[in-house]
């Protein structure tokens, strides 16, 4: 049986976090995105970058799951980022993981974690953009609770469809 580890990411941790997430974007995101886009955000000393900043950065909260001690999936969470007309809206800002171990059931144990979080901090609602044509990842987020809104925006050249998701009272 596998352990499986699931806690906060921290400062030292943008190396990891920036491998899974080239890793899934390369391999969910290759037929959504155009290649030149695609290819800008597979570069990892720039999500590297980027995730020195996030994890500097109080609005974030950040969560690594580790399959035997190795490193597999990564979740970030904030206050929703655009002017929206519901209180207390949090926004899954991203999940990621390796491929190598999708459909096992990682990805919900993140997903419990993350609503767990977010519902703690006071929030009763939470949204996340996906593109359009990731089917798999709408599966997951419908599997989820997420209910499909009537908004999109266009990001990184493709539609993204916002997701909507009212907690349970604790």
């Amino acid at each position: 049986m596998n352990e499986v580890e699931i806690r906060r990411t921290v400062s030292g941790d943008e190396t990891i976090l920036a491998k899974i997430q080239t890793a899934s974007w390369r391999d969910a995101f290759c037929s959504i995105l155009p290649a030149q886009v695609l290819e800008k955000h597979l570069d990892l000393p720039q999500t590297e970058q980027m995730y020195r900043r996030v994890l500097n950065d109080s609005r974030y909260h950040g969560f690594l799951l580790s399959i035997n001690a190795n490193p597999h999936c990564m979740a970030f969470w904030s206050a929703f980022r655009k002017e929206n007309g519901f209180s207390r809206l949090a926004e899954l800002v991203c999940i990621h993981s390796f491929k190598e171990n999708w459909g096992n059931g990682y990805g919900s144990l993140m997903m419990e974690q993350v609503l767990s979080d977010i519902q703690s901090a006071g929030y009763d609602k939470v949204a996340l953009w996906v593109f359009e044509q990731n089917q798999r990842a709408r599966r997951f987020y419908e599997k989820h609770g997420f209910i499909l809104t009537e908004q999109s925006q266009n990001s990184f050249g493709a539609n993204e469809v916002l997701y909507l998701k009212t907690l349970s009272a604790k």
